[in-house]
């Protein structure tokens, strides 16, 4: 039987927005619109994996699981790999990481990638979508994903590269979204290995996995959801849902 967990890692520590996990969109806080999302696919079970306890109580207090992990990890996907070892009563065939900071994500976008990671063969999924200005492809907050060749709706292709800045030498890339769909056995491969050379200098996770050969899936969606990480992108991000609420 298939089985699957979705996992957010969050914290309230954060250099450029601290708090950002309750920070208030649409009056509901950030970690429990990404949370809903999560819920709403009804695709597996979902927790919060994070080691502050005011995250803890308002998952809780409206009805969510949250799990707390330790202080010292270092990557989101070492938090998530922490609930995965230590929490579950089941070993799932597939683990999520759903970023914590990106409230608007579609729930069928994460359905969808769920779904091929059941029907492909690859150690780890995730999702990309199109830029929409010169301006958003300068921006090194937007994590760009090259692909060989160019991605269609719901469609896969083998990721090449991830980078912050924007490299010349690709003729297909796309702004990578916040999430990471693992097999088992690759989640439990991925964070035995070392912290990788290009990981530590870009300051991507996902280039660990890449550099010892592991094969990331990257599925082109309609939609931009929008990661948080600056209070512009706060600001940002709530006129879209404030506008998205009244249509």
């Amino acid at each position: 039987m298939n089985k699957t967990a979705i996992i957010i890692p969050s914290r309230l520590e954060a250099v450029r927005l601290p708090n950002k996990p309750l920070e208030l969109i649409n009056n509901k806080e950030m970690i429990l619109h990404v949370y809903d999302a999560a819920i709403k696919t009804n695709l597996g079970d979902v927790y919060v994996a994070t080691p502050d306890q005011k995250i803890i109580n308002l998952i809780k207090d409206n009805g969510g699981k949250a799990i707390k992990t330790s202080l010292s990890h270092q990557t989101g996907t070492d938090r998530v790999y922490e609930v995965f070892k230590n929490q579950l009563k089941s070993e799932p065939n597939i683990v999520i990481n759903l970023q914590g900071d990106m409230p608007n994500i579609d729930p069928k976008d994460i359905a969808n990638l769920i779904s091929y990671m059941y029907e492909r063969k690859c150690d780890i999924g995730t999702l990309a979508s199109s830029f929409s200005s010169d301006k958003e492809i300068a921006d090194i907050n937007n994590v760009k994903v090259a692909v060989n060749d160019p991605l269609t709706n719901n469609q896969f292709d083998q990721a090449i590269d991830f980078f912050r800045k924007d490299e010349k030498k690709y003729e297909y890339f796309y702004h990578h979204v916040g999430i990471y769909a693992f097999t088992n056995k690759a989640l439990v491969r991925y964070v035995s290995l070392n912290r990788s050379k290009l990981e530590l200098e870009r300051k991507l996770e996902q280039l660990r996995a890449l550099e010892n050969s592991m094969t990331i899936h990257v599925g082109y969606i309609n939609s931009s959801p929008l990661s948080v990480d600056t209070k512009n992108d706060l600001m940002e991000v709530r006129k879209i849902m404030e506008k998205n609420e009244k249509n």
